[in-house]
């Protein structure tokens, strides 16, 4: 199907743009109140996710109500734990929550390489679903967690300050660390493989707790195993955001990806000369920059996109979007970006 609006696989190509896309890192989420009422129309975030008409409408909001570039598919990081046959709760106000963890050879015995297409049909339904009601407006992202990501919440079980057990692990046991890491490489292939096969225009790998390593464990343990999946998915174009990941930008500059996420930590001068100009780079206005008033919001903005400017860039927040960020700051930041 033609896009109507192709911006955003033009900027993140390399390509001439008329003006820099935009989109937002949990943009389909808790700032909309269209997506609080659809949310509590079912138990929570899992059965929502596992729902493909509901995932596929949250999908399209934010195109509808905010007028982003581009749609990113409503879904979760730690499907493909699941996947693998270790499931996950979420819990109100905690977050993510594995009732059992990986520890030992047994654990590891019980754990399969996903298969995209079948273990997370629903998620391939809602972008089969998605694309047809999209019908070519904007593109839309798949995603998957880097391994490292989803590696750390298998062995810790949940969401932790430090990740200390999974850090511990990659020292106390490196072959056992390197054979569930390559499991979830695996699997994170098949995933995005089948989310393009369905549909997806561009996918993103989200590595949420890289910058929790130190630089010569995120060598071995997280940046070879992205370089796989970047190898093995020519399809379409890729993101590679790794969180934190700041000691890693000259290392990243050699993935075989299109464009290098930011975050608000990462200063734009610095990473241009450090990644290079053959990559687009994504970001990376802080977040909580939205919490100010219309013209702070305006300034800020244009403040970010003055740094960007002349070269290859898609414009997005350096993370997530807070949940309790007002929708019309998020609105005029888009609108801004839109207008420069």
């Amino acid at each position: 199907m033609q896009l109507q609006n192709d911006l955003l696989l033009r900027a993140a190509k390399g390509e001439k743009v008329e003006r820099t896309p935009v989109w937002l890192m949990r943009q389909a989420g808790r700032i909309l109140p269209e997506y609080r009422a659809v949310r509590e129309s079912v138990s929570g975030f899992i059965e929502l996710a596992q729902t493909p008409e509901l995932a596929a409408e949250v999908t399209i909001q934010p195109v509808d109500l905010l007028g982003v570039d581009a749609a990113i598919i409503f879904s979760d990081i730690l499907v493909i734990p699941e996947a693998m046959g270790l499931p996950y709760e979420m819990v109100e106000k905690r977050g993510p929550w594995f009732p059992q963890t990986v520890q030992s050879e047994s654990d590891l015995k019980k754990l399969r390489i996903a298969d995209g297409a079948n273990d997370l049909s629903y998620v391939i339904k809602a972008i089969e679903i998605t694309k047809k009601e999209l019908a070519g407006r904007v593109p839309l992202i798949g995603f998957a967690g880097a391994p490292w990501t989803i590696f750390a919440y298998m062995i810790e079980g949940s969401g932790s300050k430090t990740f200390s057990k999974a850090r511990a692990m990659l020292y106390t046991q490196p072959d056992f660390s390197h054979r569930l890491l390559q499991m979830i490489t695996d699997s994170t292939i098949n995933y995005l493989k089948a989310q393009i096969q369905a549909g997806a225009d561009l996918v993103q790998i989200f590595d949420s707790w890289a910058g929790i390593l130190g630089p010569k464990q995120y060598h071995e343990f997280s940046l070879k195993y992205i370089a796989q999946i970047c190898d093995a998915i020519d399809e379409v174009p890729k993101t590679v955001f790794a969180k934190g990941a700041f000691f890693a930008r000259e290392e990243m500059a050699k993935l075989t990806c299109e464009t290098i996420g930011l975050d608000w930590n990462m200063g734009i001068a610095e990473s241009r000369k450090l990644i290079g100009t053959e990559k687009t780079l994504q970001g990376n206005l802080d977040p909580a920059a939205l919490y100010g008033n219309p013209d702070q919001v305006r300034k800020a903005t244009q403040e970010m996109m003055e740094q960007f400017k002349g070269s290859r860039h898609i414009a997005n927040l350096g993370h997530g979007v807070y949940p309790d960020i007002d929708p019309e700051m998020v609105k005029i930041f888009i609108q801004t970006v839109k207008e420069f």
